[in-house]
């Protein structure tokens, strides 16, 4: 998926062709796809989804503004990483963001055991398109 189908789906919801919570889920799920396929095969091309202001929490560990962002993301120690998606639940935001909470299995480079994973995105709007303002992923054991 791309940038631009984010950006058509963003303007059926602006014109409201559609139940807004439906649309509101459609959204979320073109983004969680969009993302986790840059994620697989290029984590530097996340950097426009953040900015400045933006935060991820990784397993605990608090990083804040694109760049510390990008520098954690590509620094991780695997090459191939699969998000197999289990649920995904949007809910709307404060001034048309959008929160979207997924969990899944991850399969990373050769591993035959998935891990569990949560990760909790807030979106916010920006003209035809949303940028992660906070961004909480956490491995899920036991």
């Amino acid at each position: 998926l791309t940038f631009a189908v984010i950006v058509v789906i963003i303007e059926i919801v602006k014109k409201k062709k559609f139940n807004k919570m439906a649309d509101l889920n459609t959204l979320a799920s073109q983004f969680v796809q969009y993302y986790y396929n840059l994620f697989q095969t290029n984590r530097g091309n996340l950097k426009p989804l953040y900015r400045d202001d933006s935060m991820l929490t990784f397993e605990g560990a608090q990083f804040k503004g694109v760049n510390a962002i990008i520098e954690k993301l590509t620094s991780l120690p695997f090459q191939q990483v699969a998000h197999r998606i289990a649920t995904l639940d949007a809910q709307p935001s404060l001034n048309n963001g959008i929160i979207v909470m997924v969990t899944g299995e991850l399969l990373i480079d050769q591993e035959t055991n998935a891990q569990r994973f949560s990760q909790a995105f807030q979106l916010i709007p920006d003209g035809g398109s949303y940028w992660v303002l906070n961004d909480v992923f956490r491995l899920n054991y036991g």
